[in-house]
């Protein structure tokens, strides 16, 4: 059985979620090691800018879990 397009579009959303997530985890390593080098106020600037991909992967989930319901 084939699977119908709100699933399809939910898989598809949620591995661009899981790509988002893994991004945001790398970008934060770098962030910590730039902060621990000593420049505070970019790893600030970068830790601000991240609060956006929370904020996105928070409707992104919600999304998919609308398409899935």
């Amino acid at each position: 059985m084939e699977k119908d397009h709100a699933a399809i579009t939910a898989d598809t959303l949620e591995l661009l979620l899981m790509n988002q997530q893994a991004l945001r985890a790398g970008i934060e390593e770098l962030t910590l090691w730039i902060r621990q080098r000593g420049s505070e106020p970019t790893a600030d600037n970068v830790m601000i800018a991240m609060q956006a991909l929370d904020t996105h992967a928070e409707a992104l989930a919600a999304g998919i879990e609308a398409l899935r319901s």
